[in-house]
């Protein structure tokens, strides 16, 4: 079968390139391909958080000599074990060039042993908890930590947000979570009964990560989706392409609205002309308003 992601960017990069208010052709939105094809970022320190062969993180340092802020990435992919940290990459080279930290997390998704519900939210919240750990050997900021999220990595990003909300008792799993000075989505998933009702293969992932129907386990759902955590209670950026066929603007739009009813701090950007992938790539208008997000929250008082 082949990947949701070759299938939705191709058919965008095949249907939308049209001309401009000249004689130039406007680029048509990036592809899966394109973001595989980065080259290799520089190498990082790949960590274990826990005892599973996929329970592991890359960490990043910039130069000097800290404390650095530091970024919790999540990776997208449908929720599917397929998919890996990897495409992530370049996002968090060029984030630590930026002067940013990057803790590049690994989980168990759709297709591992013990991934999906419950396995899949426990794997985010103990990677995240384990920066406590390793602030006790680097230079990292506990007190300036947001987390970045692409598409389902999005969703789960928001999720971890919505946890410190969450008394202790009643969380998956009991980890001793930082503080968040907030959540930077790309193209993230941020409801999931609206998601799941969709006709796309990424559509189809929710039932099987969660493990039914939303007629078969409401409560799931309602602890799993971010719309339903409102409010998240720390400020949001989403951040999301006018063209995303897998993740669209319409889904975003909504959520911010209830959020900001809620008395959360949201700022939903739609940017014109990009899809699904641009907003992952490292160069590009997209990458730069991703990096003046993080860094509006990282630089903000709490």
């Amino acid at each position: 079968m082949r990947s949701t992601y070759i299938l939705a960017a191709g058919l965008v990069a095949a249907l939308i390139t049209s001309c401009s208010s000249g004689s130039r052709m406007r680029r048509a939105p990036a592809t899966w391909n394109d973001v595989v094809a980065l080259p290799p970022p520089s190498a990082g320190q790949r960590v274990a958080y826990g005892p599973d062969p996929k329970q592991f993180g890359d960490l990043r340092l910039p130069k000097g000599r800290g404390p650095h802020p530091v970024v919790i990435l999540v990776h997208g992919g449908c929720w599917q074990g397929e998919y890996k940290l990897d495409y992530l990459g370049p996002l968090g080279d060029q984030l630590a060039k930026a002067g940013i930290a990057t803790w590049n997390l690994e989980f168990r998704g759709i297709g591992d042993p013990g991934g999906a519900w419950p396995g899949t939210f426990e794997d985010i919240a103990m990677g995240a908890a384990h920066l406590r750990t390793l602030a006790k050997t680097h230079s990292i900021d506990l007190e300036r930590v947001a987390l970045v999220g692409h598409s389902a990595g999005g969703h789960l990003a928001l999720w971890l947000a919505a946890q410190q909300r969450v008394p202790p008792s009643q969380r998956l799993r009991d980890s001793a979570l930082p503080s968040f000075r907030g959540v930077v989505t790309l193209a993230g998933i941020v409801n999931l009964r609206e998601y799941a009702a969709g006709a796309g293969s990424c559509n189809k992932s929710v039932e099987p990560l969660l493990g039914g129907s939303v007629a078969q386990v409401p409560e799931r759902y309602t602890a799993a989706s971010p719309s339903e955590q409102l409010p998240i209670g720390v400020p949001m950026r989403l951040l999301i392409g006018s063209l995303d066929p897998i993740v669209t603007p319409a889904h975003n739009t909504l959520f911010s609205a209830q959020a900001r009813e809620r008395g959360d701090d949201v700022q939903l950007s739609v940017i014109e002309g990009a899809g699904h992938f641009d907003l992952v790539l490292p160069t590009g208008t997209a990458a730069k308003r991703v990096k003046r997000a993080v860094k509006s929250l990282l630089a903000s008082g709490r």
